[in-house]
């Protein structure tokens, strides 16, 4: 198993994409640190463990600085060092812009972005050459609806952030890249309609696992060359154009 013996953080990994990750690292070997502010976490740690994964779920609020630093430190404590950061916490919230508060803005900017850049720089110190960081955006980095304001422009920023972080861990030996989901069903697949997945060159919605892939496609400690990258895995859907007929 490729990650076998190596520490992986996973964050808001209670639940979604997150979860799938951490399961995914644990059923291939890694130790995995789950960072999550609900107790939504102690299931993944029990699910992993029962799938013979080693895992410990580390209560973290992301929007605090402290407790991200004490969860980073707590992992390396733990498992002895620190190779893999998957930044995905995060949250969404959609409201016409001119009821959108200043505190709302804020809150969702710090859980989705902030967070990213204290976890990443904090991470850096600890891990050692070849360490990995994956930031989970979406493909709404690039594309629109009405009333996504925030929600868009923190994931916009987590694009941007990464290919900085690239240039900047560089010198320690350290990859930053990116993953823009699209269209990824964390609910009850079974209820979706046959024209949800149509619509998608794939032909299917995706799933979790295809996050978990890419990850394990970018956290792969042979591959060393891609870097300050954004994959987007959303079954073709951003290269669709989308005329009336």
């Amino acid at each position: 198993m490729k990650f076998s013996g190596k520490t992986v953080v996973v964050t808001g990994a209670g639940s979604g994409i997150g979860k799938e990750v951490a399961r995914a690292f644990g059923k291939n070997g890694a130790n995995v640190v789950i960072a999550e502010i609900n107790e939504t976490g102690k299931e993944t740690e029990r699910i992993i463990t029962e799938e013979g994964g080693r895992a410990r779920f580390v209560q973290t609020d992301v929007r605090n600085e402290s407790e991200i630093i004490h969860m980073l430190k707590t992992a390396k404590e733990l498992f002895g060092s620190l190779d893999v950061l998957i930044n995905n916490a995060g949250v969404s919230s959609f409201k016409p812009i001119f009821e959108l508060s200043v505190a709302e803005w804020d809150n969702i900017l710090n859980i989705n972005l902030r967070s990213m850049f204290i976890a990443s720089k904090e991470a850096a110190k600890i891990m050692g050459r070849g360490g990995k960081i994956v930031n989970i955006t979406s493909t709404r980095a690039f594309m629109s609806e009405p009333d996504s304001e925030a929600y868009a422009a923190s994931k916009g920023g987590i694009a941007a952030l990464t290919h900085a972080m690239a240039a900047s861990f560089a010198p320690l030996g350290i990859n930053v890249n990116s993953i823009s989901p699209g269209w990824i069903e964390t609910g009850d697949y079974d209820d979706l309609r046959q024209v949800d997945h149509e619509q998608h060159f794939s032909n299917r919605v995706g799933r979790p696992d295809d996050i978990a892939k890419a990850c394990f496609y970018l956290c792969d400690p042979e591959n060393d060359f891609v870097n300050a990258e954004n994959i987007v895995v959303d079954g073709g859907m951003t290269r669709k154009m989308i005329y009336e007929h």
